[in-house]
Parts: structure tokens; C-alpha cells; sequence
């Protein structure tokens, strides 16, 4: 009996990849073991933010950065920043925000469940464009000139979604906000990798960025990276980090406030204090972003080709279609699409994958494409032995079924 069903908790095939609700990406041991070894050792939690600042500037090539814890709360800090800067007495109100400009525009298309970490900072999102191509009324995106129409008294900056198709251009948005005096915060959590993007995203102009710590970078799920200006990543850190301190003692590192007398005060726990990270965090983090960027994980890709092949080769004789999604690129996660037909299997892909959740052991599939008969299969969890298992259980759901 393992550690999670000494607790009643089944633990499950997880081929769904880095999803939070399953609990991320597998720690690679460096990382665990970076984990245990922070465990052992008490520093100043802003001088290793520091330090962490230090390693993460030069992956992004930004000025400055903090680890977060996730990057939902990256958003939530970003955000804070932007709307208080180094202003204490809004440090100290927010997230009421009635008497300074509190208006984040984005556009219509790139609204998501995850923009509520914008909003709990207390800015109001200002919704811009026509999401005309999913609407099928057209052919045009979002353009900037629209963000730059909306831009008023009340303007605190642009939040932009940064996908592999988002529009418009986000060089040619910072370009323009930047010409009316406005900062721009970008979630880029889902963008990693390619690696690439670690200073491509930055080197558009952006204010600050977040990446998740969880995903490609296979961190701790709870991390995340904001990067960016040194300002904005400053008053990020103010609000984060335990300000319980005496003036007189309180040495800021030189990372994120070049001068403490900048500041007519010390601020107390802001906004962000309930999203502190731990030293072990940190630690993680930093030794995970360090395999990310060394190209490690490509010697993953074969294992991840073998599993699906496992998969697609046993299945397709029993009548399965199964289509091998490569990525676009050598460090896209493969994936594999399972057509299920109901006509032949009788019953749907998501009975399919009800019934594989409730196996032994329980097994869940990407459920992104289900309203299209298909399973999907992502191997970043997968070995040759429960690739055989997935192939195994889905022969018994269709058993089943007869």
C-alpha cells in the first residue's frame, strides 16, 4: 500500500498530461531531490527570490522575476503590480480600486475562466474586437487599433492571452501601449515549449510575463514565473513577501529595489501574501527550469512515441482509428486521438471514458475532444507497462458494452 491509499486516495493512470486537477508533471529527480536537500536549510526567502530572479533574467532575458506559486497567482501579483506600482497607500487599499485607473483592456476572444486571477487584483477587464471567426459572422480578429480606441482616463494597462495564433501581433499591441504610457501584462502559462518562447515572448516589450512552473518546465504544479521589468517586478514582490521587519534591519535585495529610501515606508502583507512559496518551491523550480532549458527532455521523445505506438498498434486491429498528432515542433508533447464509433464499440467515447475512470486502476484520458468521439492520450506520464493497461482497459469498457 502506497503513501495516497494509506489515505483512501487511489492513485490513477494519468494520461492527460500536466493538468492541474491531476496533479501536474512528474518531478524529475534533480528536481525532488532539489526539493529535499532546500528542505534541509533555512535562507531569507527574498534573498533566494533574489537569487532565483538572478537565474530566471537570464533564461527570459528580462530585468527581473519571482517565482510564484502558479501561474494564476503570477496574474493576481502582475496585475497588483500594475495598478499600485510603488504606491504604498494603494498597495495597502487594493483590491478596492475606486479612486485610481483600474481598466485592463483585452480582447473579446482571448475572455477565459483564468482571467479571474486579473480580476481578483480588482481590475475591471474592458472587452474589446468581435469574436467574429468563432461566431462564423467573418474573417477579422481583434486589431490593435481597437485596444488603442478604448484607451481612457481609467486605463490601467492591456492584458493580453498569448497563444501560437493569438492576434493581434503582441509586439505591434506593446508598440502601441507603450505609446499612450501603458503597461502590458501577458499570461503565457500554456506557452512552454518550445523553449524559445522563455525570451521570445519577453523580447515583444511586454511589462511582465507568466509562465507556469508546472507544465513543460516540470516544476512543482503550485510555481509559476513572473518576468519582466524591474518596477513592476519589485512591487510584485512587496505584496508577496512577509513584510514583517523592522526599517531600521530591513535590507531589500538590490534585484528587485536598487535603494529602500525610494519607498516612504515599508508596505505590510499585501494583496499576494496567501500566494508565498516555499524555499523548497524555489529550489524546485530553479532546477527544473535549469533541465528545461538544457534540452533534457528531449530524450523523453522516443519514450512518448513508443507508448502511443504501444497503444495504436493493438487497438487499431480491433477496429479503432487512431491518429498520431506529432506537434509542431521537435519538443510538442505528441499526442493520440482514439476515434470511438459507437456503431462498432456500442457505446460513446464518453461512456469510453467514464467507465476508464472507474477501472482498477482508474485511468483518465484527455477529455478535450470527446464531443467529437475521440479519446486523446498525452504519454508525458506514460510507461511501456501502463501504455499496455490503457490498451487493456479500453478492450473491457467495449466488452462491456456488448
Amino acid at each position: 500500500m502506497n503513501l495516497f491509499e494509506n489515505w483512501g486516495v487511489i492513485p490513477i493512470i494519468n494520461a492527460s498530461g500536466t493538468v492541474t486537477r491531476l496533479g501536474g508533471a512528474p518531478l524529475p529527480e534533480a528536481v525532488m531531490l532539489a526539493m529535499w536537500e532546500a528542505a534541509r536549510e533555512s535562507v531569507p526567502i527574498e534573498q533566494l527570490q533574489a537569487a532565483a530572479s538572478r537565474r530566471i533574467s537570464t533564461y527570459t532575458g528580462t530585468e527581473a522575476a519571482l517565482v510564484t506559486s502558479g501561474s494564476a497567482a503570477g496574474l493576481t501579483l502582475g496585475t497588483a503590480a500594475l495598478l499600485a506600482g510603488l504606491n504604498l497607500a494603494r498597495m495597502e487599499q487594493l483590491p478596492q480600486v475606486s479612486n485610481f485607473p483600474n481598466e485592463f483592456i483585452v480582447a473579446r476572444e482571448q475572455r477565459n475562466g483564468y482571467d479571474h486571477a486579473v480580476r481578483a487584483a480588482g481590475a475591471k477587464l474592458v472587452e474589446v474586437g468581435c469574436n467574429e471567426v468563432q461566431a462564423g459572422a467573418g474573417v477579422r480578429r481583434t486589431e490593435t487599433w481597437e485596444y488603442v480606441a478604448a484607451f481612457g482616463p481609467q486605463t490601467a494597462g492591456v492584458f493580453y492571452v498569448s497563444t501560437p495564433d493569438a492576434q493581434p501581433p503582441l509586439a505591434d499591441l506593446v508598440q502601441a501601449a507603450h505609446a499612450h504610457g501603458l503597461p502590458v501584462l501577458v499570461d503565457a502559462a500554456g506557452q512552454l515549449p518550445p523553449r524559445s518562447q522563455l525570451k521570445d515572448i519577453p523580447a515583444t516589450g511586454a511589462d511582465l510575463v507568466v509562465f507556469s512552473g508546472g507544465k513543460g518546465i516540470r516544476g512543482p504544479q503550485s510555481t509559476g514565473i513572473l518576468c519582466g521589468r524591474r518596477e513592476w517586478i519589485a512591487s510584485a514582490a512587496l505584496q508577496m513577501l512577509d513584510m514583517d521587519d523592522h526599517w531600521e534591519l530591513w535590507e531589500p535585495p538590490t534585484e528587485f529595489l536598487s535603494n529602500k529610501n525610494l519607498l516612504p515606508g515599508m508596505p505590510r502583507h499585501g494583496l499576494g501574501r496567501g500566494f508565498k512559496v516555499s524555499k523548497e518551491e524555489i529550489a524546485a523550480l530553479l532546477t527544473a527550469l535549469d533541465l528545461f532549458v538544457s534540452g533534457a527532455y528531449l530524450a523523453d521523445r522516443p519514450r512518448f512515441l513508443q507508448c502511443l505506438e504501444i497503444i495504436s498498434s493493438q487497438l487499431i486491429p480491433h477496429g479503432f482509428p487512431c491518429e498520431l498528432r506529432p506537434g509542431h515542433h521537435e519538443e510538442s508533447f505528441p499526442l493520440l486521438d482514439i476515434t470511438i464509433r459507437p456503431s462498432h464499440t456500442g457505446c460513446t467515447a464518453w461512456e469510453v471514458c467514464r467507465r476508464l475512470r472507474h477501472g482498477s486502476p482508474p485511468i483518465y484520458v484527455s477529455h478535450g475532444r470527446l464531443a467529437q468521439g475521440k479519446l486523446v492520450i498525452h504519454p508525458l506520464h506514460l510507461q511501456t507497462e501502463n501504455s499496455q493497461q490503457i490498451v487493456e482497459q479500453i478492450l473491457s469498457c467495449v466488452a462491456r458494452a456488448d
